[in-house]
C-alpha cells in the first residue's frame, strides 16, 4: 500500500489491516438494488478472475446474479505475457482490458480497490480505501457483502528473503513492475551510448533469476528487443559485445517443470544466441551493482530481474481463519471451496487443490485458472439450484515455452511434442483464448485483425 501524508486517510491502513472493528462501523455497500439476487464477488481480476466474472455475467444475465469484481488496478494484462511487456514487445497500456469499460460491457461490477479483511459470520469483505499518486483519497474504505466469495488473487514472486531482492531486483508480478523494468532497460541503453567514459562493470548485463519458463522466456526476448533498441541511431558503443544477458537457477536444470527435451532445446538454442546459464547455484544477496552467488562469487549487472519461485499473497495467511499452506495458498477441497467454510472458493495460483488420487497440487499455470474458472460456473449454477457443488477435474493440456523470435518448443496431449512455427502458433493460440473468454469470438477476432494491420505503422518495439 502506499505511504501517504498523515491526516489524508480516513483510517490509517495499518489499523484497516488489523482491526476489523472499525470496518464495523462502515454501512455495508449494496452490490445491487435488488437484494434479492445471489451476490458473487470476486476478488482479483488475472486470467481466472476476470474470465469468471465474465462468464457468470453472460450465463446468468442481470436477473439472477449480482457480479462485483474487486482488484486494486484499473487495467488486466494477461500475465503470461508480462516478460514481453518488460521487453517492450507487448504495451502495457494498450493492450490492457480496461474493467471498467468491460465491466460496463459485460454487466458486471467493478470496484476498485484491495481487500485487507474478511468477516465470515456476516459474509462481508473489507476493501480498503484507494488514493491517487498525491495521496488524495479517491475512494473511502468499503464493506462488500457476498453471498459467494472467489478469491483470484493470482501469486507474486517468493524472494525466500534474500537480502537485498525486494530493493534491487524488479519482480514482474504487475504490469506497472514490467513497466518500470522496460524503461529501466531502455534507459540504460541510452546512458551507455551517451556517456564518455568507458563502461563499468556490469553496465549493460542483466541477470535473470529464475529459470521457469519466465525467465527463460525473458532473456530470450531480452537478447532480441535490447539489440533492436540498440539499431535506432545507438551507435557509440558496440551492443553486440557489451550486452550480456545470464540467468541463474539454484535447480539441477532450467525449466524444472517441464520435460526434459523442452529444457534441453531452449538451453541450447539459449547458449547459441549468447546467454549465460548458471544451475545449480543460489543468489546470497543482491545488490545495486549486481548479484552474489554462494559466498564468494559476484557477478555484477545493471539490471536484475527476480523470477525464482512464487507465493500466494501474505494478507491471505490472515483471513478470517482460513487454512493456508507455507506459502500463503489457500486449502481447498475438490470442488475448489477453501476448507472450512462453505460459501468461499478460490481458484488459481493463490488455491492450494490436490486432487483426490494425486499427490501434488495442481501447477500454477495459466491453463489451470481457465479450467477453474469453468467450474466456477458450473458451481455457482449448482448453488443456485440448491444442489451440491460438482467435482473439479483438471486436464493436463501439455506446456509450450516461446523464446522470441528464435524459437518454440512444446508437449502437448500424449507427450506429442512440437517446435518452430507450430509451437509459436499454439503459444500464440492460449492468448486468443484468453482474449476469446473475456471479449467474445467477433471482438478477438477484430482486434486481431487491427493488430495487424498497426503493427506495420509502429516501432517493433517500446521505445519510451
Amino acid at each position: 500500500m502506499q505511504n501517504i501524508t498523515p491526516g489524508m486517510r480516513l483510517i490509517p491502513e495499518a489499523v484497516l489491516a488489523n482491526n476489523a472493528a472499525l470496518f464495523r462501523t462502515i454501512p455495508e455497500t449494496p452490490s445491487h438494488r435488488d437484494g434479492s439476487l445471489h451476490r458473487v464477488v470476486i476478488v482479483g481480476g488475472g486470467a481466472g478472475g476476470l474470465e469468471l466474472a465474465t462468464r457468470l455475467s453472460r450465463k446468468f444475465g442481470k436477473g439472477r446474479l449480482s457480479v462485483t469484481l474487486v482488484d486494486r488496478s484499473r487495467t488486466h494484462v494477461w500475465k503470461p505475457l508480462l516478460h514481453e511487456v518488460a521487453s517492450g514487445t507487448l504495451s502495457a497500456s494498450r493492450d490492457a482490458v480496461e474493467y471498467i469499460a468491460h465491466a460496463s460491457r459485460h454487466g458486471y461490477r467493478y470496484r476498485i480497490g484491495e481487500v485487507v479483511g474478511i468477516d465470515r459470520a456476516k459474509r462481508q469483505i473489507f476493501v480498503a480505501p484507494s488514493f491517487d499518486d498525491d495521496g488524495r483519497q479517491i475512494i473511502p474504505p468499503r464493506v462488500l457483502g457476498y453471498d459467494t466469495l472467489v478469491m483470484a488473487v493470482g501469486s507474486v514472486s517468493n524472494d525466500f528473503g534474500t537480502p537485498g531482492a525486494a530493493r534491487h531486483a524488479i519482480s514482474l508480478d504487475t504490469a506497472e513492475q514490467a513497466a518500470r523494468f522496460n524503461k529501466r532497460m531502455i534507459d540504460a541503453c541510452l546512458r551507455a551510448n551517451a556517456q564518455y567514459e568507458q563502461l563499468s562493470p556490469g553496465q549493460l548485463h542483466c541477470v535473470i533469476v529464475g529459470a521457469g519458463a519466465t525467465g527463460v522466456e525473458l532473456a530470450a526476448e531480452l537478447h532480441k528487443s535490447m539489440r533492436e533498441i540498440a539499431s535506432h541511431n545507438l551507435d557509440n558503443i558496440d551492443f553486440e559485445r557489451l550486452i550480456r544477458i545470464t540467468i541463474v537457477e539454484a535447480g539441477p536444470r532450467i525449466l524444472p517443470a517441464l520435460p526434459e527435451h523442452m529444457a534441453r532445446a531452449s538451453a541450447r538454442l539459449l547458449i547459441k544466441l549468447g546467454v549465460q546459464i548458471r544451475c545449480g547455484i543460489k543468489v546470497t544477496e543482491v545488490t545495486e551493482d549486481g548479484i552474489r552467488l554462494g559466498e564468494k562469487l559476484f557477478v555484477p549487472a545493471e539490471l536484475v530481474v527476480w523470477a525464482a519461485g512464487i507465493k500466494a499473497p501474505d494478507f491471505l495467511k490472515s483471513l478470517d481463519g482460513f487454512e493456508t499452506d507455507r506459502i500463503n495458498r489457500l486449502i481447498v477441497d475438490e470442488t475448489l471451496r477453501a476448507v472450512g467454510d462453505e460459501n468461499v472458493f478460490a481458484i488459481g495460483d493463490c488455491a492450494n487443490c490436490v486432487l483426490p488420487g494425486e499427490d501434488n497440487a495442481l501447477p500454477p499455470r495459466a491453463q489451470t485458472a481457465h479450467q477453474q474458472a469453468d467450474h466456477l460456473v458450473k458451481v455457482v449454477a449448482a448453488r443456485l439450484a440448491g444442489r451440491a457443488a460438482p467435482a473439479f477435474r483438471y486436464r493436463d493440456y501439455g506446456s509450450l515455452v516461446s523464446l522470441a523470435d528464435y524459437g518454440a518448443f512444446g508437449s502437448l496431449i500424449g507427450g506429442l511434442k512440437i517446435e518452430g512455427l507450430v509451437a509459436r502458433l499454439v503459444y500464440r493460440s492460449l492468448h486468443k483464448m484468453h482474449l476469446k473468454a473475456v471479449h467474445g469470438l467477433a471482438r478477438t477476432a477484430l482486434a486481431s485483425i487491427g493488430e495487424m494491420i498497426v503493427r506495420r505503422a509502429r516501432p517493433r518495439i517500446k521505445l519510451h
